[in-house]
Order: C-alpha cells, then structure tokens, then sequence
C-alpha cells in the first residue's frame, strides 16, 4: 500500500488523484504527504486510510452498539438506583429509631420527680396503682420486699438530656 509501489489500484488512485488536484506529487511522494493532499482536495472520503480488511461499520452494528450501551447503561442505573432505596430504607428506620427515642425522652422529662435530675446519675421509675409515675432515687433492691409501687424501670440520664435504659438494674 505504499504510494511509491507500482501497479496496486489503491497507489495508482492515490497518485493520478494528488498528480491532478496539485500537480506536484509523484511516485516519490511520501504517503503521508500524498494522503493529507488528498483529503484537502476531498478526492477521499476519509482523512486516514481505510483497510478492505476491516470489518464493514454499518448502519445494523451502529444500531447494536447503541443497544448495547442502552443495556448497560440500563443495568448500571438500576443497580445505582437499587444502592439509593437501599439507603432511604436504612435512613428511614434510623429516622424512626430517633423520633421514638426523642418521643420516650421527652415523656420521661415529664414524669413527677421531687429531686432535681443530674446527668449521668441513675433514677427508677415506678408507677402507682392508679397509673401516675414518678422517678425516685431509690432502687427496688433498696426498698427491699416493702416496695411502694410497681417498677417500671432504671434509666440514666446523659449529658445531652437524653435517657439510656439502664441494663445494669434487672428486676
């Protein structure tokens, strides 16, 4: 395929083409230069050579190819999409642990307590006969058998005025 050969198709076209259109190529032109000459004078309908061996790019593997991507493209997003529910879910029910946690907290701030509360300390919750509650310092242990009410349960409260069910205290 080199212009300098003589008697393939290609060489004689690549040289009576520029030899026309410029007139100043020869066999001694290097292909190069005769191929850029050529697709300046638009005798080529591409600016590199094609090879008749490469596979034909048609419209039917355009079409493929596009489908192809479509799949993949298709694929890829769900699986993303899929990643993303995944995470509302989980964010979801971390958002409803949360509201439930703020929920009890703000109903144990409202529970009867004769004492001012320190974070970090422990308080028991009982419940009277008629359904009232209160917090006291006392634990069931401490009150021995005569204790007053039911026991609901022990809770420590933190620094960031949130409760902590107290595990330690197993009634």
């Amino acid at each position: 395929m080199s212009v300098r050969g003589k008697g393939s198709d290609e060489d004689m076209h690549l040289g009576s083409s520029a030899a026309e259109g410029a007139g100043a190529l020869s066999q001694d032109t290097p292909p190069e230069r005769a191929l850029r000459v050529n697709w300046e004078e638009k005798t080529r309908a591409s600016p590199y050579p094609i090879s008749r061996l490469a596979p034909p790019h048609g419209l039917i593997d355009m079409a493929r190819e596009i489908q192809q991507a479509d799949a993949m493209l298709g694929a890829v997003t769900g699986a993303k999409l899929e990643v993303l529910a995944r995470q509302i879910r989980l964010l979801q029910e971390q958002a409803r642990t949360l509201l439930e946690s703020a929920q009890r907290d703000g109903d144990l701030h409202r529970v009867a307590c004769s004492f001012k509360k320190r974070p970090g300390q422990v308080y028991y919750l009982y419940q009277r006969a008629e359904g009232s509650r209160y917090f006291s310092m006392l634990s069931p242990e401490d009150w021995g058998p005569n204790r007053p009410h039911e026991f609901v349960g022990a809770y420590r409260l933190e620094a960031d005025m949130s409760w902590t069910v107290d595990g330690s205290f197993n009634d």
